[in-house]
């Protein structure tokens, strides 16, 4: 049971981390500032829904999909680095934004946005990815695997009522106080894609280098 437990409390904390509701916030808010309440509501749940297919698809099969397709959890960790550092960097100018097109209807914008750039990267990026999958790994028995399942899901449901709760949290912290946040994560998004970057690069230079 102390096992249990003490895998129960890495995968929350591992997973709080690397998902970061509250980070994700500001991004919410500026995609969706166009949005009437309903259609955003409407993203940060199928955002929610689609985060969560994906890290219980990657959870039971990512393993098995990385050896096949020959994809290392390092190379999946650079790739994310720098999608991480070009929303940050977006972030930090406080102009992440995604214009609408005139031939594009405001569900098909809304469908988008909810997809990319809100459950992937920002919700489920390759922090949370590679977590799920080692921590799935690495559960001794099926009573860890489906704690780990059912933490995963407890995830999505606190990211979903941080999303439907952004707009009274901007609301409260007003139009530069929005910004403020928004250049505030927007930084820290930058230094986590660039440990994500260094950590996947750096074991990729000791194979090439044969450094032990």
């Amino acid at each position: 049971m102390t096992n249990l437990f003490d895998f129960g409390l890495l995968a929350f904390t591992s997973l709080f981390t690397m998902l970061n509701p509250l980070g994700v916030i500001p991004v919410y808010t500026s995609l969706t500032k166009d949005l009437s309440s309903a259609e955003a509501k409407k993203v940060a749940v199928k955002a929610t829904i689609t985060a969560l297919l994906i890290l219980l698809i990657f959870a039971f099969t990512g393993k098995f999909i990385f050896d096949f397709f020959s994809i290392s959890v390092n190379g999946l960790r650079i790739v994310g680095g720098v999608i991480f550092f070009m929303t940050g960097f977006d972030m930090l100018q406080a102009r992440l934004t995604r214009t609408k097109h005139d031939d594009e209807t405001t569900k098909d914008y809304a469908s988008d946005i909810a997809i990319t750039p809100l459950a992937i990267p920002m919700i489920c990026g390759p922090g949370a990815i590679t977590v799920s999958i080692v921590l799935f790994n690495d559960a001794v028995d099926w009573y860890s695997r489906f704690l780990l399942l059912g933490i995963i899901i407890l995830m999505m449901i606190i990211t979903l009522i941080f999303l439907l709760s952004a707009r009274k949290i901007m609301r409260f912290l007003g139009d530069n106080g929005n910004k403020v946040m928004l250049r505030i994560m927007g930084l820290i998004v930058m230094v986590i894609a660039v440990e994500f970057f260094i950590s996947g690069l750096k074991p990729i230079l000791r194979d090439i280098l044969i450094i032990k």
